[in-house]
């Protein structure tokens, strides 16, 4: 983290100890990433982390959905930390190979799932537009119900907020 100190786990103070540790003992394991970054700001890290175990593990979209959306914006952002994060998640969640090739090259992939299309196009349009046009709203309605369009548009603004966190702080990529 070139623009912040990581922080040692025997310098934090009792609320960031209390923080690192609900994350650690949750899904993730680890703090890392931007998680490390708001850990400096313990309550952002404690709320942005609760919304983030509700938009990647409990929401109503299936994590090939989720994984997708995560992707897409990732690479919008030029996030790379957090494509890293995703690449492997996403494969493990059923995303195809082709699928996950194309978005590394920026290119639009040939789908071959309906839902996928749809997922791909709003996280596209809702990120550069800033907007979902009328038709690919009812498109996307009637694909993935209203439950999943809104857990959708959480989940690309949770991964906004990552990925504004990674470029404004310069998270590193993973070392691999």
């Amino acid at each position: 983290m070139a623009r912040l100190p990581e922080l040692e786990f025997e310098d934090l103070t009792t609320e960031q100890a209390k923080v690192h540790r609900a994350i650690c003992s949750g899904p993730r394991g680890e703090v890392r990433g931007p998680l490390a970054i708001w850990l400096h700001r313990p309550t952002l890290a404690d709320k942005a982390q609760q919304l983030g175990q509700y938009c990647r593990y409990d929401s109503s979209l299936p994590p090939r959905l989720s994984e997708l959306a995560i992707l897409v914006t990732a690479r919008i952002w030029r996030s790379e930390f957090e494509w890293q994060s995703h690449e492997t998640p996403a494969r493990e969640a059923g995303l195809a190979d082709t699928v996950i090739s194309a978005l590394s090259n920026d290119e639009e992939p040939a789908f071959t799932q309906d839902d996928e299309s749809v997922v791909y196009r709003v996280t596209r349009e809702l990120n550069l537009n800033r907007k979902v046009s009328n038709d690919l709203y009812r498109e996307a309605e009637q694909l993935l119900g209203r439950d999943a369009l809104i857990d959708l548009v959480g989940v690309l603004g949770y991964y906004s907020l990552i990925s504004m966190t990674i470029n404004a702080f310069e998270v590193d990529p993973i070392s691999t």
